[in-house]
């Protein structure tokens, strides 16, 4: 299935977990990819499995954080001359910081805000202008289930991926006209970096009777990223393509 051949997309936070099951996964479908993040060491193993799989010569890569104005600027040109143009962008960069709501910093709200909400929208504004002379364009932003149901300890992560979402409307209706999609994905009970290992950072003294909604109801457990990316390829396709203004739930079931 090739359903990317020739099509150039931009891929944020394609040094890990979802992000870098995206980049494999469009590669495979014959896209050339541009990916960045800022792990280097994560880009390098990315470009390692590109490798590995054959894709070298159509996956380029750069440490961009997302979160600085000027440096997006610079990243997103480069990102576009090194794909001759741009169709989709997939927005998949983000952090998760949890924490007690009254023991919540303003520079934690505003690192997570930065990054998860003012990145996706930097993003989005730098490549406007070569979405719009792309072949089918559309952007997938990534929101989260946090945005639309209760997630203890991440009122900071829960309001960017919110505002991701209510973002993606407004952008899908004022671009309609010009043949621009704008769609978001909401992953939940997926193994990524934010899921595992440190990630999530909840607090010691956590009410985990508060986590007893947030388990998958087909009953295997956490997916792997390889599930959502499977669906951002399809939103970004040409199977996408009468899918706009909306968001897609990726949970298991966890909130039916």
């Amino acid at each position: 299935m090739n359903r990317y051949e020739g099509r150039r997309v931009l891929i944020t936070g394609g040094g890990s977990g979802i992000g870098r099951a995206t980049v494999h996964r469009i590669l495979s479908e014959g896209g050339r990819v541009h990916t960045v993040d800022v792990n280097e060491a994560g880009l390098t193993a990315t470009a390692d499995r590109a490798a590995a799989d054959g894709h070298t010569d159509r996956l380029t890569t750069a440490v961009l954080d997302i979160s600085d104005e000027k440096a997006v600027g610079r990243g997103v040109a480069a990102a576009a001359e090194a794909l001759g143009g741009i169709d989709v962008l997939v927005n998949a960069a983000g952090i998760l910081r949890s924490a007690h709501t009254h023991r919540t910093t303003l520079e934690m709200w505003n690192t997570v805000i930065g990054i998860n909400l003012t990145g996706t929208f930097l993003m989005i504004r730098a490549s406007l202008p070569a979405l719009l002379e792309g072949d089918q364009p559309v952007v997938v932003n990534f929101s989260s289930t946090s945005a639309s149901f209760a997630h203890p300890y991440m009122s900071a992560y829960a309001a960017s991926k919110g505002g991701i979402q209510s973002m993606t409307h407004a952008l899908a209706a004022e671009y309609s006209k010009q043949g621009l999609r704008f769609v978001s994905v909401a992953p939940g009970s997926i193994e990524s970096g934010m899921t595992t290992g440190t990630g999530p950072g909840l607090p010691e003294d956590t009410d985990w009777s508060l986590f007893t909604k947030l388990a998958p109801a087909l009953g295997q457990g956490f997916a792997g990223p390889q599930t959502v990316a499977g669906v951002v390829a399809m939103l970004g396709s040409e199977d996408g393509a009468f899918i706009t203004g909306t968001e897609i739930r990726i949970d298991g079931g966890t909130h039916y």
